[in-house]
Parts: C-alpha cells; sequence; structure tokens
C-alpha cells in the first residue's frame, strides 16, 4: 500500500497540545512511557507465544534497547515484543476511544499542573514523546507477519503511514527532538533516567557499554550492550530491598498512571498455594471506572510470565480500582480463562488478595483519614457495590462506608456507621436514612421534619448504587437499616403521654376527611392515613416497608426497564392549614381540586413527575382565584 496522510482524531490534537505544555515541568517521564509500552508489548507477546512459540520466530530473549545519535539528535527506544500490524497503528495512535473522553476534556482547566493530573489519570503515554520531540518516526512488524508498517507525524495534527520492510518483529521509536533539548542527548542523563523510573521493568533495558580508559586517560569506546537496569521483577525481590521510591515507580508502570498510589500491599503467601501479590490503591479514579468493556486491573502472571489482565475472577467489580500483579507459582503456564473460571486455587488466591485489599482501606481508614477522605471521593461509589457483591466480606465493606447525613453540614459523605451508632439517642434501635436523586432532594423531604424535631440523625442517601446498597445491606452491628419514607413511623419511644395521646385524638377527628380523601384519589393510592412525620407540610408519600421506593422505581424506568409501579401511602399531617381546609371543605365541589392539589405537592416533593402537569397549574389557579 502506498504511503497515505492521515488526520489525527480531534481530542488527538487537543491531546499533543496539552500534552506539550501540561506537562512541560516534567519532561524526563516520555522516556518512562515508552519503556513502559514496549515492556507491555514484551509480555503480550510471552503471553501469545504460549499457544504458538512460532511467534519468537527463533528469537525467545525479549529486551529493550536505548541509544542516541548525538549528530542526527535523535533518541531510539525498540523492542523485540508483540508489534502491530497496520490497522492496529491506526487505531492504537490515531484515535482515542475511550469512555469518558468528553468528560476528559470538559474538565480541563487551562492551568497546566491542574491539567498536568488529569492527563495522567487519562493515560496517554505513546504521545508524551512530542514533550521533547518536534518529529516522531514508528516503525514496527507484529510478530508472525511479513508486512511491516512506519508511521511518522510532527505532531501537528496529521501523520503519515506506509508500508516498509523491517527485518525483526516489534517496535521501533525513533525521536527526533527539539531544539533545546539536547541534554538527552546524553549517557548519564539517559542512564539516570532508566534508573529513576524504570528500574523495575523485568526485561533487560540494553544500551551501549560506558567507554573505558587507559592508563594514560585515553578513551577506549565500549564493546557491546549492557543492562542498565536490575531486569528482575520487582514483585520477586525482598521488602526490605525495595524503597517507597520504587514502588512508587513500579505502580506508575503497571498502572500507566502519573500520580503515586495512596497505598500498597506486597506480601508472598505460601502453603497450600504459593504466590506473591503487589496490590495498590490508587489516588485518582480514571476516566473510564464505569466502563464495562476496561480490560486493565490486576496483571496475572505465572512464573513471572506474564497471562493476562484484568480478569473478574483475579479480584471482584467492586474492587476494579485496584491496580498490580499477582504472581502464582502453582497455576499451569497455559492458563485460560476457561480454566480460571473453575479453579478453587484462583478463588483462594481471590479472596486472600480481596482481604489484603481491604484491609489496606481499613488501615487508610483508621491511620491515615485524610487520605481515606480522598480514596472515598474518588471510588466511594465502586467501593459500595460491594455490599451486594460480597456476601463474605459484606460486614467489613459495611465498616468502610461513608454517607452524607443530616448531622453534617452540605453534601459530603464523611459519616460511617460506627459514627452513627455513637450518635444514637436513647431509646433508638434502627439507622434511619432516605434514598433520593439527589442530596438536596434527599436533606429537604418532608420526611426528616419529624426526625429534625427529636434531634434525631439520618443518613441522606443520594448516589444511584444506594438504591441497590439499601437492599443488600438490611443490618450492621445489631441494627436494623430502616428507610424514613416506608412503612408506618413507630417514634413511640419518643414521645411523652400527652403527645401520644394528642396524636390519637388527631386521628379520630380526621377520620371522615381521610376517608373522602381515599375516595377523591381512587386508584392513584393504596390507602392515607394522618401522618405522625410531619411538623411543616401538608402531606408525604410512603410505601411498605417491602414494596419498591419511588426513587428506585424512577431509577429503574430511566435505564429503560420495565417497572410495576406500586400505588402509595398519602400521609397527612392534621396540624397543617391545608389539611385543615381539607376538612371544612368536605363535601363542597372544590374539595377534589384540593386533595389532587395535596396529592401533586407531595409527589413533587418525591421528586416525582407528574402526569398530568397542566391540569396540576389549572387546579392550582381555580384555587387561587376562589381564595382571592
Amino acid at each position: 500500500m502506498s504511503k497515505e496522510t492521515l488526520g489525527f482524531q480531534t481530542e488527538v490534537k487537543q491531546l499533543l497540545h496539552l500534552m506539550i505544555h501540561a506537562l512541560y515541568s516534567n519532561k524526563e517521564i516520555f522516556l518512562r512511557e515508552l519503556i513502559s509500552n514496549a515492556s507491555d508489548a514484551c509480555d503480550k507477546l510471552r503471553f501469545e507465544a504460549l499457544d504458538n512459540g512460532a511467534l519468537f520466530e527463533g528469537d525467545g530473549e525479549l529486551k529493550i534497547q536505548l541509544s542516541f545519535d548525538k549528530d542526527a539528535r535523535t533518541i531510539t527506544i525498540a523492542d523485540n515484543g508483540i508489534g502491530m500490524r497496520r490497522d492496529e497503528v491506526i487505531a492504537n495512535i490515531g484515535t482515542i476511544a475511550r469512555s469518558g473522553t468528553k468528560e476528559f476534556f470538559s474538565q480541563l482547566t487551562g492551568d497546566s499542573a491542574k491539567d498536568s493530573h488529569l492527563i495522567g489519570q487519562f493515560g496517554v503515554g505513546f504521545y508524551s514523546a512530542f514533550i521533547v520531540a518536534d518529529k516522531v518516526t514508528l516503525t514496527t512488524r507484529r510478530a508472525g507477519q511479513t508486512d511491516a508498517v512506519r508511521w511518522e507525524s510532527a505532531g501537528d495534527g496529521e501523520f503519515t503511514i506506509e508500508d516498509v520492510e523491517k527485518p525483526g518483529r516489534g517496535t521501533e521509536i525513533v525521536l527526533h527532538l527539539k531544539e533545546g533539548e539536547d541534554e538527552f542527548l546524553n549517557d548519564w542523563r539517559l542512564r539516570a533516567i532508566v534508573t529513576k523510573y524504570s528500574d523495575h521493568i523485568s526485561l533487560p533495558i540494553l544500551m551501549k557499554k560506558r567507554p573505558e580508559y587507559d592508563d594514560e586517560g585515553k578513551e577506549i569506546p565500549g564493546d557491546g550492550v549492557e543492562a542498565v537496569n536490575q531486569a528482575n521483577a520487582l514483585w520477586t525481590r525482598n521488602k526490605s530491598d525495595i524503597s517507597d521510591e520504587q514502588y512508587q515507580e513500579f505502580y506508575k508502570h503497571v498502572a500507566h498512571d502519573f500520580d503515586e498510589p495512596l497505598a500498597w500491599s506486597h506480601a508472598r503467601i505460601e502453603g497450600r498455594q504459593e504466590y506473591t501479590e503487589l496490590l495498590y490503591i490508587p489516588k485518582r479514579a480514571p476516566f473510564d471506572l464505569y466502563d464495562r468493556d476496561r480490560r486493565h486491573g490486576v496483571k496475572l502472571y505465572v512464573k513471572r510470565v506474564f497471562i493476562l489482565e484484568d480478569h473478574d475472577k483475579l479480584m471482584p467489580q467492586y474492587l476494579r480500582f485496584v491496580r498490580g500483579v499477582i504472581d502464582s507459582n502453582d497455576l499451569p503456564l497455559n492458563v485460560s480463562r476457561e480454566i480460571l473460571q473453575q479453579s478453587k486455587d484462583v478463588d483462594t488466591i481471590r479472596a486472600g488478595c480481596v482481604k489484603k485489599v481491604l484491609g489496606l482501606l481499613e488501615d487508610l481508614r483508621d491511620n491515615r483519614p485524610d487520605d481515606y477522605a480522598v480514596f472515598w471521593q474518588e471510588f466511594g461509589k465502586v467501593l459500595k457495590e460491594g455490599t451486594g457483591e460480597d456476601f463474605a466480606n459484606k460486614d467489613r465493606i459495611a465498616g468502610l462506608l461513608r454517607f452524607a447525613s443530616t448531622h453534617g453540614e452540605g453534601d459530603a459523605q464523611q459519616v460511617s456507621l460506627a459514627d452513627y451508632i455513637g450518635r444514637m439517642k436513647d431509646g433508638q434501635d434502627r439507622i434511619y436514612y432516605i434514598t433520593a436523586d439527589s442530596h438536596a432532594a434527599a436533606s429537604h423531604s418532608p420526611h426528616l421534619e419529624v426526625f429534625r424535631k427529636k434531634g434525631i440523625e439520618v443518613l441522606l442517601l443520594s448516589d444511584r448504587v444506594d438504591e441497590w446498597l439499601v437492599s443488600s445491606l438490611t443490618e450492621f452491628d445489631g441494627r436494623k437499616l430502616q428507610s424514613v419514607a416506608k412503612g408506618e413511623l413507630d417514634l413511640s419511644a419518643f414521645a411523652d403521654e400527652a403527645e401520644k395521646q394528642q396524636q390519637e385524638a388527631a386521628a379520630e377527628a380526621l377520620k371522615d376527611v381521610v376517608t373522602a380523601i381515599k375516595d377523591a384519589l381512587g386508584e392513584q393510592v393504596k390507602d392515607v392515613r394522618v401522618t405522625t412525620r410531619l411538623t411543616d407540610s401538608p402531606a408525604c408519600l410512603v410505601v411498605e416497608n417491602f414494596d419498591m421506593s419511588g426513587n428506585l422505581e424512577r431509577l429503574l424506568k430511566s435505564a429503560g426497564q420495565s417497572v410495576q409501579s406500586s400505588k402509595p401511602i398519602l400521609e397527612i399531617n392534621p396540624e397543617h392549614a391545608l389539611v385543615k381546609r381539607l376538612q371544612a371543605q368536605v363535601g363542597q365541589a372544590d374539595f377534589t381540586d384540593w386533595t389532587q392539589v395535596v396529592f401533586d405537592q407531595a409527589l413533587l416533593a418525591e421528586g416525582a413527575q407528574l402526569e398530568d402537569p397542566a391540569g396540576f397549574v389549572m387546579r392550582l389557579n381555580r384555587l387561587i382565584l376562589a381564595t382571592a
């Protein structure tokens, strides 16, 4: 195929511009990113060659080569890994096809310091080459293929691609340096960067041997190449031999993240199963955290041979933010996804690693609360999924949860269930909560009125996942969780005898109006009754304890699911002026209008949409004009 000139996807153009400007203060990371990509390519070849040894093409010694040419002002990074076909080059370098792209660009601020963190979360290693280069040439041949391809771009919005010949498999990247970047045309500088960022890479990173000097100080050119990194997997070393900085740099490699991790766990497990785990909790959520097709996560190695990444047998979905490696000595090298699904050994490894991660989070919670607050802000919604997904660890997960509540200010989720229990009033045996589609809707709900009056704390749940959370987490530390919008409310433990008698008298006095309201609303309601929940609002809607909440019903419908609606119960406040007006209007012509307006107001307060908003406006206008 002849040489083609193609245009970058619009997002790539934006990204190139941002990379060059936002990351320029830390420009040496380009080498870390390109070496990391080369290492991944070698891992992929090693895995594919398990089923097809011919892919090695007689050369099974995987390596990365780094060189520079002062005269040509170029740096070259080459690997003999899996390589790419023409279509893979266009897909991997010319476009960004991932969930969260639009959100990523909408959050950019123009502030280089802030934008650099976002770019790091997005994970765009190859494009960092343009921080120091004004032209990049990539030549690659996929293992087992005969055709090679050359990609070239000046980072100006276009790239060329053409078929070429390449004797060996793998990828070679040549960076043509910009003016002023000659500091990287230096053996000591490049070696220092490799030692700083890539010493943990398990493949040898080769450079030309340094020159030696004779007794007279005359330079003797170096002969051959030498590895400039330790070239053994970091997780196989003793913990005492690994510095925090090395752990952090390995995280950046394995997670393709620019930020340092919040915490990590490194352990060698011996016994019936022997394996090593090195697991990290990131500091920031990636943009594809909610993309169900995402494939990166924990990497599985068998005897230090990469097998696969992000399989649901290695880590449950609610811990999908975890990064790192698991290296087993017992699994077969030709292990397949099907074998993993049925392997009790893998189940044991997974269970052990889940406990390690939960232990890490508990340590953050107990000893580094500020860091735990960072974690919760980024990953709290995902962790909440675990209460329904992981029955064996439900209590531990529940102990890690955080919520907003009527005890605090604003929408910050800072209250633990243990905090709540510690503040429970004498005689209180339940943990009260309310669910809504926003924090404002939850905190302004009429259901909270009596709880605020009596000083009883209520958890305010407004994340979409919260409805599923409370369906699986029904109690904590022996206390049941109770929705304030479900079932009949029993706060008799907090009412004196006079208050109880007043409530009974009110219910008796409103018998006729309750019957009239029920007749007027007909099939719209399951029942009508006098409430003890309200102090300021005329009415509210509740459902039976085991019925679907109105909020969950709306969530399911918005997701396109067919849901059979449950009829609500209308509860009326006997002390409110509107209810007294209703009582006076029984048998009058406009009683039905008054009743319907009160019911519609209760619906709106729940966050529901009216089936007939125009009818509501007409009725309201009639009543306003009639009383004017």
